[in-house]
């Protein structure tokens, strides 16, 4: 049994607990929240032991084994660290970190202190992504990839009367790419690797956060585009362009509908039985990592989380 908190108290992180409650060898122990109210709140729509407005004295509990958070971009590093100095394991909510030194700050963290530190890129632990994976072969040569994350966001409108959330204030590493965008980096990366050249284009508000942009990386023998928008739409499913066929994923984040279409027309469906609540998968393989000794995942790698990272620095 690994004995959870939680740093946050949003959508996400409801989200999370319902994929947990999957794994009978996770149990929540704490929630934290800036204020007492908010945390009692959600400690009893959840049934947590414990709540803390202190993230010091969360870090201190003994009754804590690992943290998930789910804060703001911005502060994913220094909590995260502050944690880990305590020998807590955490899984951080993706980004890992809105920056490069700061990702690698908390990976240095990590391994002095001798606890697992794993960014929880629900994607990449996915049934149906390890069957496109294994799929690739069938297409031959990749020639092409495009890849879409583009949702119009929820707080946009509020946006816009002038009423500005985190996600789209300046200073609190949010923005399109940071919140949408590394769901397409880190599908490339992962299957690809890292490219050798990296065009950007992005629309700024007028908080100078990024709405809306496209990333266009450049390999020896392909390319890959990865477009992402929170002031806008798309339905467009992402693609995976071979020589022989190519691969129809519906949408992005969840892997949802993976299709494989050959040249002649001849089309296979690719999914494969996943639990609904798909953020299972990342408590998983967190828990997996734990209980086995290791000091990373052997899919979410730090150096993957290190590799977008420097991509995301590259492209803002």
């Amino acid at each position: 049994m690994i004995r959870f908190a939680t740093i946050g108290s949003n959508v996400i992180v409801d989200s999370f607990l319902r994929g947990a409650a999957h794994d009978p060898r996770f149990q929540l122990q704490a929630v934290y929240s800036r204020t007492q109210e908010r945390a009692t709140e959600f400690a009893a729509k959840h049934g947590a032991k414990q709540t803390f407005t202190s993230l010091e004295a969360l870090a201190a509990c003994p009754q804590v084994d690992a943290v998930y958070i789910a804060s703001p971009n911005i502060f994913h590093a220094p909590q995260a660290i502050l944690m880990m100095e305590h020998g807590k394991h955490v899984l951080c909510e993706k980004p890992l970190a809105p920056s490069f030194l700061e990702g690698k700050a908390m990976i240095v963290a990590a391994r002095r202190y001798g606890v697992v530190l794993m960014e929880a890129m629900k994607t990449t632990l996915l049934p149906n992504f390890f069957r496109v994976k294994e799929t690739l072969p069938c297409i031959g040569t990749v020639r092409r990839v495009f890849v879409q994350f583009c949702q119009y966001s929820s707080r946009y409108d509020n946006f816009k009367k002038g009423v500005v959330s985190n996600v789209f204030q300046s200073g609190m590493g949010g923005g399109a790419l940071r919140d949408l965008g590394v769901y397409g980096l880190a599908l490339v990366v992962h299957l690809f690797g890292m490219p050798r050249q990296l065009q950007t284009s992005k629309m700024l508000l007028s908080t100078g956060v990024d709405g809306q942009g496209s990333v266009l990386m450049g390999y020896p023998e392909m390319e890959a585009v990865v477009v992402f928008s929170k002031i806008s739409d798309s339905f467009l499913p992402s693609e995976i362009q071979g020589e022989n066929g190519r691969i129809l994923i519906g949408k992005l984040s969840t892997m949802e509908d993976p299709v494989l279409v050959m040249r002649d027309g001849t089309a296979t469906e690719l999914s494969v039985p996943t639990i609904a609540d798909e953020m299972y998968y990342q408590v998983k393989e967190f828990i997996d990592v734990i209980e086995s000794g290791a000091k990373e995942s052997a899919v979410n790698t730090h150096q993957r989380s290190l590799d977008v990272l420097e991509l995301v620095d590259r492209a803002s």
